[in-house]
C-alpha cells in the first residue's frame, strides 16, 4: 500500500497546471523553489510501498490551498516534521502559524502524541510547484518517489510546536466543530 496524507498537515507536489498562475506566488516562494533541488513530506506513517500518493486534503475553508488533492511537501525540515506531529492519530489538530527569526510559530491542540516515531520523506521537487499563499508549502497532484526516509523521534522534536492552552484549544474545538472531551 502507498501512503495517502491524512488530516492535518500536509505537503503538496504537483506536475504542471493550467490554471497555475504564477504571478501569484510570493518572491520568497519562487526564489525557495528554485534553490530547491530537494523537499520534504513528513508523516506520521510508514511509507508501505515506494511512493507517496495524492490525496484529498482535508483543513478547513480558511485555507483553501490545503484542500487540494495532492502530495504536500516543504522546502522546511522543521515545517514537514511540525505537520507529521501534528497529524498523529491522538492530536487533535495543529496549525502552522509562520515563521519569525527564521524559526516555525506552530501550535498544537490537545496532548502531545504518544507515538514515539514520524517519518521524514526526502522527495524530488521536480513534480511540486509552490502553493500561491502558504509559504515554504509545495504541492504534487502526481505521486513522489522518496529518496530518502528518516526515521524521527517526536520527543526530540516537541520544541518545534507550542501547547495550546486549556482556553485556546476549547476555542479551536468550538470553531472547526472537532468532537472532544477537552
Amino acid at each position: 500500500m502507498e501512503e495517502s496524507c491524512r488530516s492535518g498537515v500536509r505537503i503538496l507536489g504537483s506536475e504542471v497546471d493550467k490554471d497555475f498562475d504564477a504571478s501569484r506566488i510570493s518572491p520568497r516562494a519562487r526564489f525557495s523553489m528554485k534553490k530547491s533541488k530537494y523537499l520534504y513530506h513528513g508523516s506520521p506513517n510508514k511509507l508501505k510501498g515506494n511512493t507517496l500518493n495524492p490525496s484529498q486534503g482535508d483543513d478547513s475553508d480558511e485555507r483553501p490551498e490545503n484542500k487540494l488533492f495532492g502530495v504536500y511537501a516543504s522546502d522546511r525540515k522543521d515545517f514537514a516534521i511540525a505537520m507529521a506531529i501534528m497529524t498523529c492519530k491522538d492530536v487533535l489538530g495543529g496549525s502552522i502559524d509562520g515563521f519569525k527569526g527564521g524559526k516555525i510559530i506552530a501550535r498544537i491542540y490537545g496532548k502531545f502524541p504518544k507515538q514515539k516515531y514520524v517519518y521524514l520523506y526526502t522527495v524530488p521537487s521536480k513534480t511540486f510547484r509552490p502553493t500561491k499563499t502558504i509559504e515554504h508549502q509545495f504541492i504534487s497532484k502526481v505521486p513522489v518517489k522518496p529518496i530518502k526516509t528518516e526515521k524521527i523521534v517526536v520527543s526530540d522534536y516537541l520544541h518545534l510546536l507550542k501547547k495550546a492552552t486549556k482556553e485556546e484549544t476549547k476555542k479551536w474545538i468550538k470553531k472547526y466543530g472537532i468532537k472532544s472531551n477537552v
